[in-house]
């Protein structure tokens, strides 16, 4: 399965140890893109739950939605 994310971040985010949560110890990083608290994950990827492998999903509005077709933009060049 994929996922269209669109992110604003420029760059990388740097984990140190003030990223450590006193009271839940470690901090995981948000892999999935759906993190309100991104880059930290916040459990939105339980969300993904069910995704097939042959789909590309987008989520918007709390909703799931297959995508019918990503155009890159190598394909709008070719038009």
């Amino acid at each position: 399965m994929t996922r269209l994310v669109e992110l604003e971040g420029t760059g990388p985010c740097k984990l140190d140890t003030s990223d450590i949560d006193d009271e839940k110890g470690d901090v995981a990083v948000c892999r999935c893109g759906l993190s309100e608290s991104f880059p930290f994950c916040d459990g939105s990827h339980r969300r993904t739950d069910g995704e097939s492998d042959d789909e590309t999903y987008v989520y918007e509005e709390g909703r799931r939605e297959v995508l019918e077709r990503v155009v890159t933009s190598d394909e709008l060049d070719e038009e």
